[in-house]
Formats: structure tokens, sequence, C-alpha cells
């Protein structure tokens, strides 16, 4: 990649673990990394900017790295989002984006709100409520804001797991603790190896389950609009490739009732919440995000352990790029 690429990948795939998502870390180096090599992301250029009216913009990422791509977007939409109140863009054609909390926070850290809906056109692996064929991707979405002491990270998805944790499991020979994939005929199922390495394949379960999955579904189609019917780019082109589409709101509350105002709300449902009286003493309510501050301040006192797999996938590309690896 270029070096600005790479070192903003590497910087957002380090955080991600610091964060806790291991799933979407340094994990995902060697995907990204065979991706290259077959020219299915593309280390070198600049996104196509096909619409821009100041509030607005469509970018078409061409497949560039998604990490770096959203980072950029974000950066752009910052300084409008301080003149105007809000900016959004789309983005068509990204590579994979990762962690969207790590993103998010780019934006939440330096006093702003930041939504990130994200969809892969080319991915099938979520079936619609009561369907029995995957037609979406998981489809996460995600919002980041100030809050007192670090900011509030939101990162769901429509369905109830992920992809990358679905592989993780078939990979470690491990079922589900829970039913959380349907296989072909729609019968919810804890064994990961339905959605990939069955015929014909499973899906994943949407949000809700079998009793409340329209939540799920009506979750899907709202990122779908955003990410692909905003960008103008989507199933119907029928991609092949494996990226992702974006839709990023980044919001100014100094615009709004002021900052001050947000922090005076946000940092009151904040305290009401961690107060609440927790059903088992030992675990008391959080908010999305402390776990986070929680992983980056151990990470910054005592590194980063890996675990071997994924050490190993890095050594052996590290191998093969003559790179060395660190002590």
């Amino acid at each position: 990649m270029d070096a600005d690429k790479a070192t903003a990948v590497a910087r957002l795939q380090v955080l991600t673990d610091a964060m806790g998502r291991r799933t979407h870390g340094l994990a995902m180096a060697p995907l990204y990394l065979a991706e290259l090599a077959k020219g299915g992301m593309q280390g070198r250029g600049q996104p196509e900017v096909v619409t821009d009216n100041g509030l607005c913009a469509v970018w078409d990422g061409g497949y560039l790295p998604g990490l770096w791509l959203v980072e950029q977007a974000i950066e752009a939409a910052l300084p409008r989002a301080a003149q105007s109140g809000l900016a959004a863009v789309a983005i068509r054609r990204s590579h994979h984006i990762g962690c969207l909390a790590a993103l998010v926070k780019q934006a939440a850290d330096r006093g702003f709100v930041a939504q990130i809906a994200n969809s892969d056109p080319a991915g099938q692996r979520v079936a619609p409520y009561g369907g029995t064929e995957a037609l979406f991707t998981p489809n996460p979405f995600a919002i980041g804001y100030p809050g007192d002491d670090h900011p509030v990270l939101v990162d769901i998805c429509a369905s109830i797991t992920t992809t990358s944790m679905t592989r993780q499991k078939h990979a470690a020979g491990e079922q589900f603790e829970h039913p959380w994939l349907l296989d072909a005929d729609g019968v919810p199922t804890r064994d990961p190896a339905v959605l990939e390495h069955a015929s014909p394949r499973g899906s994943l379960q949407l949000m809700g389950g079998q009793e409340y999955g329209h939540k799920g579904f009506g979750l899907a189609l709202m990122i779908e609009a955003l990410s692909q019917g905003l960008s103008g780019h989507g199933r119907k082109d029928a991609p092949r490739r494996w990226g992702g589409n974006v839709f990023l709101l980044v919001i100014d509350p100094a615009r709004f009732a002021g900052r001050d105002a947000f922090a005076d709300q946000m940092d009151h449902l904040a305290d009401r919440c961690r107060a609440n009286r927790p059903i088992d003493a030992r675990k008391p309510v959080r908010l999305p995000g402390d776990a986070a501050a929680a992983g980056i301040a151990q990470a910054q006192r005592e590194g980063i352990a890996y675990d071997a797999p994924t050490w190993s996938a890095l050594a052996g590309w590290a191998d093969q790029l003559r790179v060395a690896l660190p002590a």
C-alpha cells in the first residue's frame, strides 16, 4: 500500500485489538494481504468524487482499503459539520472497513457525533425474515458520541453474530452457545459449518431470532438503503469482489443545542445507567465503550498479546514478504 494507507490500516487494526474486537483487528491483516496480492484490494490511488454539494458527497472508493477510506471521509466531513451542523459521505466500492467502533471513535474523540452504516452488495450471509436463502451481509451500524471520560461507542449489526465470528468458531471446531444460525431449511442451529461449508448453505439469524427477526430485517433494509441506495451502487449491479458500501454521517452538537448541553444530557443518562441496580451485583451496568476504554488503557500499559493462529498467519506473511517480525 501507499505509506499513508498502510499506516492508517495498521494503526486502526491495533486500536481495534486494544478495544477487544479481536475478530476485526490484526486477524484481518492476512486476509487483506491476500486481497492485495490478487488485486482484490487496491493499495494505491485516491477515491473518485462522484458528487459533492458541500453537505453531501458520494465517493467511488475503487476498492481502496476501507479503514483508510472511511478515515479520509471522516476528515473531510468534520470541518463541514463544524460549519453547517452535519455532513454526510456515501462511499461505494470500498474494500472491507474493519471495526466500525474504531472508526466512529475518530470523530467522537474530537467532540462530534458520528454514524456509520455498512453493507457489502457482493456478500450474501443473512436471509430476509421468513426466508431461507441468504441475501444480506450482517450489515453493521455504529454510532459514537463524546462521553465524560471516553466516547460511547455503539457497534451492532442486523444479524445476531458475524461472518468473522462464525469462521473463527468453525476453524476452532466449536459450536455456538446458542442457535444463532439457520440451516438451508430455516431450522435454527449452533453449527457454524452451515454458513459456508454446507450445500445448500445456511445463513446467519437476524437480530431478534425466529420470534422477533423482523426487527433485524428492518435494520438490514435501513442499512442497505443508506449505504447502497444513497451511493447509487448495490445488489442490482451484482458486484463479485469483496468490498463494502458505506454511509457516514457526522454531526456537530455545537450547531444544535450546544456541546455543553449535549454533555449535560448524555453524561446524566450515562450516570443513571451505571447506577441502575444490576441483576447480578458482580456485573454492574456498563455503557458501550467502557470495555473498549479499559482495554485501550491496559494495552497502553502492557501491550497486546496475540493468539497462536493470528501470530502464525502474520509470521507466514512476514516470511513471504521478507519483513522482520517484532521481537
